[in-house]
């Protein structure tokens, strides 16, 4: 099993997102996580800080829109998993309203050129990454210790918070 501990306080809007990160994911670190998670920093500085902070635990960082850095530049930042929740289903939800929207208004397909072939599409969900009869557990572990991977995911609500009056961690 792999435990991956996450400090909402950038995305609630805690007034000191950084200070209180760093202290939740240390203390998450110290109670056992295996890998530590406080989506909304964008800013490189910002970045190396939390992974230095938390080091020699994995950092994982959620990028949902285009913060300026590729995947090599946020690796020689130490980062160790990149997430990006559910900004691939948004980029897919956008060209569809603009097809839908191009068709609408100007009664033209013209939204549905350069579309990729089905067969491209079902390329890329099979094209393996890692071993599809490996364990699950075994395959986060491995992810976790090597170079890092980007993962996706549906929209994440958390249920944590970083206001000063809920959900305190020694």
């Amino acid at each position: 099993m792999l435990l991956n501990a996450r400090a909402e306080c950038y995305h609630v809007g805690h007034p000191d997102p950084f200070r209180e990160s760093v202290r939740r994911l240390q203390a998450y670190a110290a109670a056992g996580a295996d890998v530590l998670f406080a989506p909304g920093p964008h800013e490189p500085a910002e970045i190396k800080a939390l992974v230095e902070a938390v080091r020699p635990k994995p950092f994982n960082l959620l990028v949902v829109r285009d913060i300026g850095l590729r995947v090599d530049e946020i690796a020689g930042l130490g980062v160790r998993r990149i997430s990006v929740g559910g900004a691939l289903a948004l980029a897919a939800w956008t060209a569809f309203m603009h097809a839908a929207q191009t068709l609408k208004s100007d009664g033209s397909f013209a939204g549905l050129a350069n579309l990729v072939p089905y067969a491209d599409v079902n390329a890329l969900f099979t094209a393996t990454t890692m071993n599809a009869t490996e364990p699950r557990e075994r395959a986060s572990l491995r992810d976790v210790t090597s170079q890092p991977r980007v993962i996706g995911s549906g929209p994440h609500f958390a249920a944590s918070s970083c206001s000063n009056d809920s959900m305190r961690v020694a």
